[in-house]
């Protein structure tokens, strides 16, 4: 925790804030917390960011934000809390700023299994899933094939009360009514033809933990039923069993369906949607985080221990921001893996790329022709949604070189 004054000065800070973010050779008392932080020249809302301080002056109350902050391990998110402090004329005279390092996601390249991303849209689907985490509200994961569903729903797990105790995945895609039936609940001896034993179900697996239900869309409309009863009640039988168990897990659901149309439809029960999505997060397609794929791409290869350290040329890498990925990280994944195999002086070029990637209309020379006149500029800062670091991104240059343009222009 720190103490600013209304003026962004840092003024005091405890024992854990000088563990995890201060280092010896850089003095923080006294200086900005958006120079300590994020190493800006102005304030995060003057650099494309939420400023929680900003929003507390309007609203004389406290306010939360995830931010990417520099510290001596490297860029992180952190969950960032800031109440104003007032006087008795309810004038703010000080703030008190609560800031936690989030453990689901990486801000650089990892080498352990888990999320990865900086962008905009990546950073808002964090926030929510750290604001859902404590609670045992049911989360529902929506978005397409291949954006890390299952990653995002462990993440969920990790950071509940729940974490030591197990994380179940049922995988509803291609089970028969039957057959979900016996996974889920398990079955008695003797429930049917091959039943030789008792066998214990997902739910009851997942006690004290989290039961995750990937592609809920595809559970047949007939088991929908005893799942509401399931997550209604609490309560379950086995196939074949009389006695009625109690189950105890959080409910974490996902799926790249259309779950509102198949209600309309009649493919989806109503009741069950409502259960489920008490609180829906909707995952970025890769498209939509473009400026993370230099991110994700240097940590698809760190992670392949025993293999060589391979780089990217700067022509493949522009090519590689600038597809479209109908696969998401799954198809980018399989791109790098295949180049890499191609690779043999320990750098991938462009001619280690899939075709379809090579003939994709590139983005990159556009925007860098744009950086050459003011109103492209201009048209591309109004147009842009992410932060003034993913357009540095987007067009090519550093964030510095992004501020003096705009800055020139009467728009910093």
């Amino acid at each position: 925790m720190i103490v600013l004054d209304p003026d962004y000065n840092i003024l005091a800070a405890n024992l854990a804030y000088r563990r995890q973010f201060a280092t010896d050779d850089k003095p923080y008392i006294g200086q900005k917390c958006y120079r300590v932080s994020h190493h800006y020249d102005v304030p995060c809302d003057q650099a494309g960011e939420h400023c929680p301080m900003k929003r507390a002056i309007e609203t004389r109350g406290r306010d939360r934000v995830l931010h990417i902050h520099h510290t001596p391990r490297g860029q992180e998110h952190v969950d960032v809390e800031l109440r104003p402090i007032l006087n008795e004329g309810r004038e703010i005279v000080a703030y008190v700023e609560r800031l936690a390092v989030v453990r689901s996601a990486s801000a650089r390249p990892s080498t352990e299994e888990g999320l990865v991303g900086s962008s905009a849209r990546f950073n808002g689907a964090i926030a929510a899933l750290e604001r859902v985490a404590p609670s045992m509200l049911p989360v529902l994961l929506l978005g397409e094939s291949g954006t890390g569903k299952e990653l995002f729903a462990r993440a969920v797990h990790e950071a509940s009360a729940r974490a030591g105790k197990p994380f179940v995945v049922v995988d509803c895609s291609g089970l028969t009514e039957t057959l979900f039936e016996s996974e889920l609940f398990g079955y008695e001896k003797g429930a049917f033809t091959g039943a030789v034993n008792r066998k214990q179900g997902l739910v009851e697996t997942a006690r004290g933990g989290t039961l995750f239900l990937d592609e809920i869309g595809d559970v047949p409309l007939g088991m929908q039923v005893k799942l509401l009863r399931l997550i209604e009640t609490g309560t379950f039988r086995r196939v074949g069993g009389t006695d009625t168990l109690h189950a105890d897990f959080r409910l974490v659901a996902a799926t790249h369906k259309p779950l509102r149309e198949m209600i309309a439809d009649g493919r989806f029960r109503q009741d069950l949607y409502y259960r489920i999505s008490a609180f829906p997060i909707q995952l970025p397609a890769l498209r939509e985080r473009l400026a993370d794929i230099p991110l994700l791409v240097n940590t698809i290869l760190q992670r392949n221990q025993g293999q060589p350290r391979l780089t990217v040329d700067p022509a493949a890498m522009a090519l590689l921001c600038s597809y479209g990925w109908p696969g998401n990280i799954r198809e980018l994944r399989n791109v790098i893996e295949r180049a890499r195999l191609f690779a043999d002086q320990g750098t991938i070029h462009p001619e280690h790329l899939p075709p379809e990637i090579v003939r994709a209309e590139s983005v990159k020379p556009v925007l860098a022709l744009e950086t050459d006149r003011d109103e492209g500029l201009r048209h591309r800062f109004k147009d842009f949604e992410g932060t003034r670091r993913e357009l540095a991104v987007a067009l090519g240059i550093s964030e510095r070189t992004l501020y003096r343009r705009l800055k020139s222009l009467g728009l910093a």
